[in-house]
């Protein structure tokens, strides 16, 4: 187990160890290099036996509410580094592996997502997580801020494509690679790349 210091990545560490799911931690601290250029560093490499292996960046988030109603929002920003990271490695690691987000929310006690959604509990604290496959969420993803260069999904949207973290364990796929807005990440079109 790698020590880290970010308790959403700890939590979901601890949950694919208690599910025994076979996985590697990678070592955020290096960040890898490729045809000269440093990709982000995934989080964890997640093997199934049944469906493909998941390439995982977790991004520990909160779970909002909008007084006085208490309706819910999800929050589910990303940077545009983490998309194209995210491509980078499928590419890589070619046939068979598919990269992810993993939404990790730590939820408060008196929250009602508590008796709604599938938590978890590590270390006294409750947790929930969702998967969004990176090319699914680059389909829909919209511009958050210019200047942190961050993207996020519509709630509509976020609700569509996030998976329950069991996904991993059935082994279920994920959406197929399409990536209709990869030119927006900085990502060619796949019929103007070469070899």
């Amino acid at each position: 187990m790698v020590i880290r210091r970010n308790h959403y990545e700890s939590a979901f560490e601890d949950y694919l160890r208690s599910q025994k799911i076979p996985y590697v931690a990678v070592d955020e601290k290096r960040r890898a290099l490729a045809q000269e250029a440093s990709i982000k560093s995934l989080d964890f490499i997640v093997y199934s036996s049944q469906g493909p292996n998941l390439l995982i960046d977790v991004k520990g988030r909160t779970e909002i509410f909008d007084a006085p109603t208490r309706s819910r929002r999800w929050e589910s920003w990303a940077t545009r580094e983490d998309i194209r990271g995210l491509f980078q490695w499928q590419e890589l690691f070619g046939e068979g592996f598919i990269s992810s987000l993993v939404f990790a929310y730590q939820l408060p006690p008196d929250s009602i997502s508590n008796n709604l959604e599938k938590v978890y509990e590590f270390k006294e604290n409750l947790y929930a997580f969702y998967l969004v496959p990176v090319n699914a969420y680059q389909d829909k993803m919209k511009p958050r801020s210019d200047s942190w260069q961050t993207v996020y999904l519509h709630q509509q949207d976020f609700q569509q494509l996030r998976q329950p973290v069991e996904t991993l364990i059935q082994g279920s796929e994920p959406a197929e690679l399409t990536g209709e807005n990869r030119e927006e990440c900085g990502f060619p079109d796949a019929d103007s790349t070469s070899g």
